[in-house]
């Protein structure tokens, strides 16, 4: 008895644990490869989201990280109009 209970608990788990993953890698629709310029370096990052928009905006965060030294740096590398933008559907 002991036995079948704990592979239904086993069993329990793994089901929830993919629909975990399954529902987090389902709201990633589209995904967007951004490369920045700031301050004559340039970086370039991939990010997934829901939308086309969402993506590139994440992908430009993400590449001005190593490329910005504090908030101003930031905000203006993130306002900065992208060298190169590829965007398509997500994996």
């Amino acid at each position: 008895m002991r036995n079948k209970r704990r592979w239904i608990g086993i069993a329990v788990a793994l089901g929830f644990v993919g629909y975990l993953l399954w529902s987090t890698l389902a709201s990633q629709r589209a995904q967007c490869q951004v490369c920045v310029v700031f301050k004559g370096r340039r970086n370039c990052a991939t990010a997934s989201a829901a939308s086309d928009k969402d993506a590139r905006r994440n992908a430009q965060t993400t590449a001005c990280g190593v490329l910005a030294s504090g908030m101003n740096d930031g905000i203006a590398c993130g306002n900065a109009v992208p060298d190169r933008v590829e965007c398509g559907r997500g994996g």
